[in-house]
């Protein structure tokens, strides 16, 4: 069940939302058992009002907590009685949020992650689905986690295999659409993948030397072939001017000065792995034909 996805259902959440009554996490915890599509209408319930009190109360105003709270209750149900019958009494609510704690405080919260990104980062796919599994087990934000897969496919990976941040991306909008318990496919699948990727972060370093580098002072002027030439009276500022289109090349390449004379510095400097190898391969053939 998700409370991320379908505002038109009353479920979408930003983050922590602004404190709600008792009464409004109850009527959400109702919607949820009722609805056969986003919710556990499907299933067979029968529920406690006492036990709904109970996590409308424990949820302190926060919908998402109560509503994760109730996923692990219904999810622990259907494991343990093997049907889409299901009773939950006080009790079982109780056991099933002590379960979903497991130590999970502001600090884990960080820990984790980085537990997550680390070994996704170092190549260990095993590792990595345990993290994400803690996290999500944890109640934690989907798009939380969803973002952090997305900033390592693009900072650990990058060029090496590019179809990471695409499926990056891809696993942050699926995630968000379908929500639990399906989810957590999705971000699994995305995070193993990266995890199992050729690694290289000359995309991430580029960026950061070239935003190192302006703050540091080192502004540029836009060379005048490289200015906007669209208007009246540019090629009288030599706006535009002595610019060459590559496309006019059957390479495709024209050798011409983009960042101005005497800054020809080499911010992206791919690495001889997965993709960027190829990456590299061109770049230096280019190089070796304009000699």
């Amino acid at each position: 069940f998700t409370i991320e996805s379908r505002r038109k259902k009353g479920y979408r959440l930003v983050g922590r939302s602004d404190q709600l009554t008792e009464n409004d996490i109850l009527a959400l915890l109702n919607n949820a058992l009722a609805d056969r599509e986003r919710g556990f209408g499907k299933y067979d319930i029968t529920t406690d009002e006492k036990a709904l009190k109970y996590l409308a109360v424990i949820a302190d105003g926060d919908a998402r907590r109560a509503l994760t709270a109730l996923d692990v209750a219904v999810m622990s149900q259907l494991k343990h009685e093997g049907s889409e019958k299901i009773t939950l009494t006080t009790d079982i609510v109780k056991e099933s949020v002590q379960q979903k704690s497991i130590q999970y405080n502001s600090d884990t919260h960080y820990d984790l992650a980085s537990a997550l990104q680390k070994s996704m980062r170092g190549s260990d796919p095993d590792a990595t689905v345990y993290w994400l599994g803690r996290m999500i087990a944890g109640g934690e934000d989907l798009r939380f986690i969803a973002r952090r897969i997305a900033v390592c496919a693009a900072e650990d990976v990058g060029n090496a295999d590019p179809m990471a941040t695409v499926l990056a991306a891809s696993a942050v909008q699926i995630a968000e659409f379908v929500g639990l318990p399906e989810a957590q496919l999705v971000l699994a699948q995305a995070a193993i993948y990266i995890a199992c990727a050729p690694k290289s972060n000359a995309s991430a370093k580029a960026i950061w030397q070239a935003i190192e580098d302006v703050k540091a002072g080192k502004t540029i002027p836009v060379p005048k072939h490289l200015r906007d030439g669209h208007y009246k009276g540019a090629k009288k500022l030599g706006h535009g001017v002595g610019y060459e289109y590559p496309h006019n090349s059957p390479t495709g390449y024209i050798k011409q000065d983009y960042l101005g004379q005497g800054h020809g510095k080499k911010y992206y400097q791919p690495k001889d792995i997965g993709r960027e190898k190829i990456i590299s391969q061109y770049l230096q053939k280019l190089h070796n034909q304009l000699k």
